[in-house]
């Protein structure tokens, strides 16, 4: 073996290959396939794949479609997309930050302490109705060292209440002023997203209070303090997880963020702060989800949209840099097949440090169910120190900076994300905005569409709509206080699903077996195991149970059928047998009793024929799963 002399590049003997050449190839192979792009697109665009916002995922990124390197810049210098901080995480990694809700005050306390003894960096506390009653406060925080550890509050229209309570209680435990970190969770404009008013009171006359703006007051008043007086904490928090959490896209919950700051921009700096002190009085709170690459490219875009306001803002490169909190998104989390979500959360806190955030906090796998359990919490903080100290995520500052597909990815979503900021400002601002609906409408019609989407299987749900346990032990837990509510919804992505399953709870418990449906696979299992397969994984999805028979004679599988004690049935083969043999066995299974019968796969010109002999619809891929099911469930006799 020939060593290659030192400085001679490995590949210089091959010849260098042009993106025309390896179009080429691929032209090949979906000729094969019978893939065509469109009418005069390039050949890999039939390979691209949709995401929100109108973004679009090439199979291949080149030099030439990343942004000019100059766009980046360097971590801690404007602006900023490759991180706020010029060390980023290569010190200390970042700030491992768990959220509490749990209002018994003793349990909160010992629950807080776990935390940090298990590498927690700082404590996140719902206060008021949504979690500890705020009179609990110093119980909850009785272990903590102030001076130590870093103290986030939550506590919607209590938030001057719970504020006043941490500063007393720090006069109390006599922290120096300077020691004290953290933020006092003030969002006024939040806080109405979330409620869209309700948590307003009334005046003595019964007119409706304008509580909103006495909460920005307040607001300003705790931020002119905190930078008075406790230089360590921050007064508001730019809550962008309540447009995410109604099922807004990644440049919508963006734009939100940008139009939110901006107001607390202005109102702080009305109230006499500098432009320098009211940007340092934030902090922007984004959901990390399960797409790891738009979760990166979300973190960078942030901080690049907000080094563009504080820009023109004239904030200085020293307060500009964006401080973001990442909380891994409850909208991915799933109520059923549970543990599936200790996978979605590493994935989320993995993009969420890749693509830089300063803090971090993993949602317990059975948050979806109540209050987490000692288990849960502890795998949630587990999580965070595998991902920094056996994974090593945070030695290296942007790591994914470079990538092509992120580098461009990161510009169109910040592009898209910059038009929705603007069509808000022109609206008046978020606050108006969100009183004449424009907010709300467009989320709902963002959800509306990518609920059709899972609804199909387009995009699906691991555990859910694919690949369900009809035998899981359901997890039980103790309901965790309501959070907020009366503005934008709360949506989760399993939520259809997981009705339909609910259903078939209900009516197991009540007749003590699940709605069952018949699979009548044709022929051998090399021609019905695939879409035998397909069909039962719908099917199950829905908590109805599958009972497979296997057979060519149509009077032993209406047999089969009839044993079976199910009252629909679903064919499943392939297209020259169902030519073959359909006909005969769907009036086979009709004259049986079965009240539906269906066809696994696309029919084609023998629809009418299949139609005639008894078959009443047609399942494939694509199809809407959500109406199939629902309506068989109904038709089983299953109550809603």
């Amino acid at each position: 073996m020939t060593v290659p002399p030192e400085g001679l590049p490995l590949a210089a003997e091959f010849p260098d290959a042009s993106r025309e050449q390896w179009r080429r190839l691929v032209e090949g192979v979906l000729s094969k396939s019978g893939t065509q792009a469109a009418p005069g697109s390039p050949a890999e665009d039939a390979l691209a794949s949709t995401l929100q916002d109108g973004l679009r995922a090439r199979p291949l990124y080149t030099a030439e479609d990343a942004p000019a390197p100059a766009a980046a810049g360097y971590p801690g210098f404007p602006p900023f997309v490759r991180g706020g901080r010029p060390q980023g995480p290569a010190v200390a990694g970042w700030e491992v930050r768990q959220y509490h809700a749990d209002p018994d005050p003793a349990r909160a306390a010992e629950a807080v302490l776990a935390d940090l003894e298990h590498g927690g960096g700082s404590v996140w506390l719902a206060l008021g109705p949504a979690g500890l009653p705020v009179p609990a406060l110093p119980t909850a925080l009785r272990d903590v060292y102030l001076d130590l550890a870093a103290v986030v509050l939550d506590a919607g229209e209590q938030t001057k209440a719970a504020a006043e309570r941490f500063f007393e209680l720090l006069t109390e435990r006599a922290v120096p002023n300077a020691a004290a970190s953290g933020n006092l969770g003030a969002d006024p404009l939040g806080l109405l997203a979330r409620t869209g008013g309700a948590a307003d009171g009334t005046d003595a006359q019964g007119a409706g209070t304008d509580a909103t703006t006495a909460r920005l007051a307040e607001a300003a008043e705790l931020a002119a303090r905190c930078h008075r007086d406790y230089p360590g904490l921050r007064a508001l928090t730019v809550d962008a997880l309540a447009y995410h959490d109604a099922g807004a896209s990644p440049a919508q919950e963006l734009g939100a963020a940008l139009a939110t700051g901006v107001a607390y921009l202005r109102e702080l700096t009305a109230a006499g702060l500098s432009v320098d002190a009211a940007a340092g009085q934030l902090e922007f709170r984004f959901a990390a989800t399960e797409d790891q690459f738009l979760t990166i490219a979300k973190f960078r875009a942030a901080r690049r949209l907000w080094a563009r306001v504080a820009e023109v803002s004239g904030v200085s490169p020293e307060a500009a840099a964006q401080r973001q909190h990442a909380v891994t998104s409850s909208v991915m989390m799933t109520a059923r097949d549970p543990w599936v979500n200790m996978l979605r959360t590493t994935v989320a806190t993995l993009a969420a440090g890749v693509g830089g955030a300063d803090a971090v906090t993993v949602l317990p796998f059975d948050s979806a169910l109540g209050l987490p359990d000692t288990f849960a919490r502890r795998i949630a903080c587990n999580t965070q120190a595998i991902l920094l100290e056996e994974s090593h995520l945070g030695r290296v500052i942007d790591p994914a900076g470079g990538s092509w597909y992120v580098e461009q990815l990161t510009e169109e979503l910040a592009q898209a994300a910059w038009s929705w900021f603007q069509e808000i400002e022109r609206a008046g601002g978020l606050r108006a905005a969100l009183d004449s609906g424009l907010v709300g409408g467009t989320i709902a019609a963002t959800w509306a569409e990518r609920s059709a989407r899972i609804a199909k299987r387009r995009e699906p749900v691991t555990g859910v709509s694919e690949f369900p346990n009809l035998g899981e032990q359901p997890l039980v837990r103790e309901p965790a206080p309501a959070p907020p509510g009366g503005g934008l919804p709360r949506v989760r992505r399993a939520q259809a699903f997981e009705a339909l399953r609910d259903r078939s709870d209900a009516h197991l418990a009540a007749t003590g077996s699940r709605p069952k449906l018949f699979l009548a696979a044709l022929g051998p299992a090399a021609v019905h195991t695939a879409r035998a397969t397909f069909a039962a994984n719908l099917f199950q999805a829905g908590g109805i149970e599958t009972v497979l028979a296997a057979g060519t004679e149509p009077a032993a599988l209406a047999a089969e059928f009839t044993a079976s004690g199910a009252t629909t049935a679903c064919l499943c083969s392939s297209d020259t047998l169902y030519a073959e043999l359909g006909e005969a066995v769907a009036g086979a299974l009709k004259a049986a009793g079965a009240g539906t019968v269906l066809l696994a796969g696309r029919p084609g010109e023998q629809r009418e024929a299949y139609q005639r002999a008894g078959v009443d619809g047609f399942v494939s891929a694509g199809g809407d799963a959500v109406a199939v099911l629902t309506s068989l469930l109904d038709q089983i006799g299953v109550a809603r």
